[in-house]
């Protein structure tokens, strides 16, 4: 070990040094998406195939390692642009960071990653965007309404009438709608979260906020090589005080 100290040394001078921290943070995001894609998805993946998927135990695991992998290297495709999109903007912009950067970073690398492709509209995607898409409309009733009433849906009820069709869109147009609608609303939801981690983190569940301050937050911050490889340094956002996981 004692051999590899003056190595320790150089690559953690290299850390420290703040001409290499924007490239670095790029490297630590797609690390810290792909890391937090994997211990969310995986679990889940497991219960959910073993209970419910029939077949052999080796499409099980099939079907078990393809999920996590679409979940990991989404994150992490997403940490990167977001990254990307924020450095070029703050460079463009002189080095300012600038209220409406986090949206459309946002906005680039939903479109990206979760918008389009082939597997744009997977099962694995539609429940990420979903989970943020609801995310964001709690956060923006929080902060339209302050202090935050109770969220819990009431009532409710199921029908097989279909829709109202109040705008009457003619057949042309309804295939419009189908064509676009999921970009859109995947890209918006990926912007407008964004968009209120940068600036209003106290707004958002905190379960979201955690996982945000892991993947986006902890990608600017380290000491060592440890803390840049095998953990995070979390930073102090409002509400959450510093700390190491």
């Amino acid at each position: 070990m004692d051999a590899l100290k003056p190595l320790q040394n150089q690559l953690e001078a290299i850390l420290r040094n703040p001409t290499y921290h924007p490239p670095l943070t790029l490297l630590k995001a797609l690390r810290n998406g792909a890391v937090y894609g994997t211990k969310v998805r995986f679990p889940h993946a497991l219960v959910m195939v073993l209970l419910f998927r029939s077949g052999t135990l080796r499409e099980k695991i099939h079907l078990i390692v393809k999920a996590t992998r679409q979940h990991a290297s989404n994150l992490a495709r997403f940490a990167v642009l977001y990254k990307t999109s924020m450095l070029v903007m703050k460079q463009l912009n002189g080095e300012k960071e600038e209220g409406f950067q986090s949206f459309l970073a946002g906005l680039v690398g939903g479109y990206a990653v979760f918008g389009s492709g082939r597997g744009a509209t997977s099962s694995v995607n539609q429940q990420i965007v979903i989970y943020v898409a609801a995310r964001v409309v709690l956060a923006m009733a929080k902060l339209t309404v302050q202090p935050p009433g109770d969220n819990s849906l009431v009532g409710g009820s199921y029908g097989g009438r279909g829709g109202k069709g109040l705008f009457g869109l003619t057949e042309q147009q309804l295939e419009m709608v189908r064509r676009n609608s999921w970009p859109v609303f995947a890209s918006l939801s990926w912007a407008s979260v964004m968009w209120l981690f940068r600036w209003y983190p106290e707004m958002l569940q905190p379960s979201l906020r955690s996982s945000m301050t892991y993947i986006f937050a902890n990608s600017e911050h380290w000491h060592d090589l440890r803390s840049f490889v095998y953990t995070n340094t979390t930073p102090s956002l409002p509400g959450m005080p510093a700390k190491l996981d």
